[in-house]
């Protein structure tokens, strides 16, 4: 049966769709020694290489799902030849993982990795609004005024952000659950407030909590992969 490039990558656990389709543009992917275009399908018995390297599906993969309690410092890439403090070489796991979205770099806390890629796929898809909470501090004290504003959208990045919770901890911290995912959004809200960032720990994503320390990580138990596959069937019904 054939299967789309990216699709054929992800379910091996080379990487997710989205970076597949990435690395199809960049011409780094061969399929019986000639770059395919967008779209292509590969059958049974093809050659399929990224960058020389001959991708195979493993008759026996397990799929894996990890949370990880990233430090500061380290680097959501999987690509090892940009970053020396990469989130893959740190956690320096057996089997091939990818992170599923990103933290960045002098951000901490909850992220999760697999070799999964129908999954990277599902959690990732902003329509599906799933939540990710993080405790955030900033450089001067904050106030009911700002608690509201970034509450009620702020705008960066050419648009307003959605609605969100925001509840103030501390004279200068404050928690925040976001169900939208842009490209550095917390500090940019904060930025365009007149706040800085001081430090920034994402502690839940959708119904999995950060419970282990700085730099380790765990699978998911039985009961949260189930429940997480639930929320995925559910938002996809919902806004498919």
């Amino acid at each position: 049966m054939a299967t789309r490039i990216n699709k054929f990558l992800s379910e091996v656990g080379f990487c997710s769709r989205r970076v597949a389709d990435r690395l199809i543009k960049e011409g780094k992917i061969t399929v019986n020694g000639k770059i395919p275009e967008m779209g292509t399908k590969v059958e049974e018995g093809d050659q399929v290489e990224v960058e020389g390297q001959r991708i195979e599906k493993s008759k026996n993969q397990k799929n894996i799902y990890l949370a990880f309690n990233k430090p500061v410092g380290i680097v959501c890439t999987t690509d090892r030849k940009v970053e020396l403090d990469n989130i893959i070489d740190y956690i320096n796991y057996p089997t091939r993982i990818f992170p599923i979205g990103r933290l960045d770099k002098p951000s901490e806390g909850l992220i999760f990795l697999t070799n999964d890629g129908d999954i990277v796929n599902k959690i990732l898809r902003a329509k599906n609004n799933h939540e990710k909470e993080y405790i955030v501090s900033v450089n001067r004290p904050i106030n009911r005024d700002f608690i509201q504003a970034m509450s009620n959208g702020v705008e960066i990045l050419e648009t307003i952000t959605k609605n969100c919770f925001v509840k103030q901890l501390g004279p200068k911290k404050f928690k925040i659950i976001l169900t939208q995912g842009l490209n550095r959004q917390i500090r940019r809200m904060c930025e365009s407030l007149g706040y800085r960032v001081e430090s920034l720990k994402r502690i839940r994503i959708m119904n999995i909590k950060l419970d282990v320390p700085t730099g380790k990580y765990r699978e998911f138990t039985k009961k949260e992969l189930l429940e997480i596959n639930e929320l995925l069937e559910k938002s996809s019904k919902t806004f498919d």
